[in-house]
């Protein structure tokens, strides 16, 4: 496969079981075969994504004393700002070349996960940001449960088996910052080549090159989507949870060609988890003769733990 396949969400709305079946099928298909898909008729509007960008910029353009008295201790980078280059590949020591922001879950007080989560960060000088990040997340967030719902069909599951897994989960919203490049990088770039942690990762701001899917041939090809289109991936713990029968596919972002280095490139990922006491044991249903079980037990909140401990957010 060459192109990242398009959906479109408003298929699976709709009130004809046909058109419901094939967004179901089409979805299904390339997360089996890719596990990347380009995704319409999603509940962003234009003017949410507009000031939302304008938002990140204006933090991002911040000076660097003023971000970092965002950056939380000890909670590993779950909440409010992460410094460039704090982040690394698994696998790698090479810091990738970006700073970001982490909006997380909003749950009422009498949430049983109330006291898990870190509070959210707000920021001061720009009265605007987390009324729109909020927005933003939670827009991500409904549009995030219906494609699980699409999937759960695909599995042969009930549609909703995911709601309660997803409602109040540990989901976060990540606005990317990637400077300028400055210099020649040693060995490092935007984002090394890694598999999300999640159940599915739905990312804004893939309208031009830089993020690339490895396909099953071992060759790099472009991600690149419409400017109404998320981009939406599998992640491990959904690849885990089906026995690999849905793909968490390996994606990286380059660094610009040389006379392209000057400029910055923006994009925002929502990462959409569970709560943590979601068990990822294999479905029965995917696993066979031809599919022997291919992972342990482990619940999601100890997956991400582990996973935190080997990006460096965490220190063991």
């Amino acid at each position: 496969m060459q192109n990242i396949p398009s959906v479109d969400l408003r298929d699976f709305l709709s009130d004809d079981p046909a058109r419901k079946q094939k967004f179901v099928n089409e979805i299904g298909s390339a997360f089996e075969d890719i596990g990347f898909v380009a995704l319409k008729g999603h509940f962003l509007n234009d003017q949410l994504v507009e000031e939302l960008y304008g938002e990140i910029r204006n933090f991002f353009a911040l000076p660097l004393e003023t971000k970092r008295s965002y950056e939380i201790p000890g909670i590993g980078g779950q909440r409010g700002y992460v410094s460039f280059g704090t982040e690394h590949a698994k696998g790698r020591k090479e810091g990738d070349l970006k700073e970001f922001w982490h909006f997380g879950q909003y749950v009422s007080e009498d949430s049983k996960y109330a006291a898990e989560y870190p509070e959210n960060v707000e920021v001061n000088e720009l009265p605007r940001f987390n009324v729109v990040g909020k927005e933003a997340y939670q827009m991500l967030e409904k549009t995030g449960v219906y494609v699980l719902r699409a999937l759960a069909l695909r599995l042969g599951l009930d549609e909703f088996y995911f709601d309660n897994y997803a409602k109040d989960g540990n989901s976060i919203l990540r606005p990317i910052h990637y400077p300028p490049i400055t210099s020649e990088p040693e060995n490092a770039i935007r984002a090394a080549a890694h598999g999300d942690i999640n159940l599915i990762t739905l990312l804004m701001g893939a309208q031009g090159k830089g993020l690339q899917v490895q396909n099953h041939n071992g060759e790099w090809i472009d991600a690149i989507a419409e400017p109404d289109e998320l981009v939406i991936n599998v992640g491990d713990m959904l690849s885990r949870h089906t026995n690999n029968k849905l793909k968490s596919t390996i994606h990286q972002v380059v660094n610009p060609p040389r006379e392209l280095w000057g400029t910055s490139r923006y994009s925002i990922p929502f990462f959409m988890h569970p709560v943590s006491d979601m068990p990822l044991n294999c479905l029965e249903n995917c696993i066979d003769a031809e599919n022997p079980k291919q992972f342990e037990d482990i619940t999601a909140g100890d997956y991400l733990y582990e996973r935190l401990v080997d990006l460096g957010l965490i220190k063991k």
